[in-house]
């Protein structure tokens, strides 16, 4: 059964926006992260190994892991045969959001303005994603862009660290928010993840929720 991505948004209040570079990274930090507080994985689709990651982080219990910089149909399918539970795009599309909402997937499309809200709707869509959440202006501009949009609801991304996600997180259409500030770039570096940093990081996002 397919989940709603409202439920999904709502699991914690941060998604972590990963960029798997080393396959051999993606269990650990599944593992850590979902360990932390933090179930839903965004894993974008940004290097060669992002596909196969989404398979394997999939293997970690409690895990719900989506496939995020999806910017067409076919990147959308690909995702979905990877076992993708939601998609997520910095963009709207007409191609594809027809192709997601066909699919009958979770999709949480980017938007920065009122017309791509309004082009969301038209398709049925009322989940958003808010990208580039600070570049774009921040708190103030997204609480003046969603207003006229009563019913529509938003997972801030970009630029977004622990310092302001409370900010974000304070505002009645705001349902959780990106991030990769609970990943510290030293995780990174060896040939082994640093799963006790990502854990600690990942602890501190979801005290955010309470």
């Amino acid at each position: 059964m397919t989940v709603a991505i409202e439920t999904i948004m709502r699991t914690a209040p941060v998604i972590p926006v990963l960029v798997i570079e080393d396959i051999a990274h993606a269990l650990p930090l599944a593992e850590a992260l979902v360990e932390g507080g933090l179930k839903v994985l965004e894993v974008t689709l940004r290097t060669p190994c992002a596909l196969e990651a989404i398979k394997v982080m999939k293997q970690v219990p409690g895990a719900i892991v989506g496939a995020g910089t999806v910017l067409n149909p076919a990147q959308l399918q690909s995702a979905i045969d990877a076992g993708s539970e939601f998609i997520v795009s910095p963009g709207l599309t007409p191609a594809l959001g027809e192709a997601a909402v066909k699919a009958n997937i979770p999709f949480l499309p980017g938007t920065a303005n009122a017309a791509d809200i309004m082009l969301g709707m038209d398709l049925g869509l009322s989940r958003f994603k808010f990208f580039p959440a600070e570049a774009a202006g921040g708190t103030s501009a997204l609480k003046a862009i969603a207003a006229p949009f009563g019913d529509a609801r938003f997972c801030p991304t970009g630029g977004i660290t622990l310092a302001t996600a409370p900010n974000y997180l304070a505002l009645e259409a705001v349902l959780c928010v990106g991030g990769s500030w609970m990943l510290p770039k030293s995780a990174f570096d060896g040939s082994k993840v640093d799963t006790a940093a990502i854990l600690s990081g990942a602890q501190a996002a979801a005290a955010l929720k309470a």
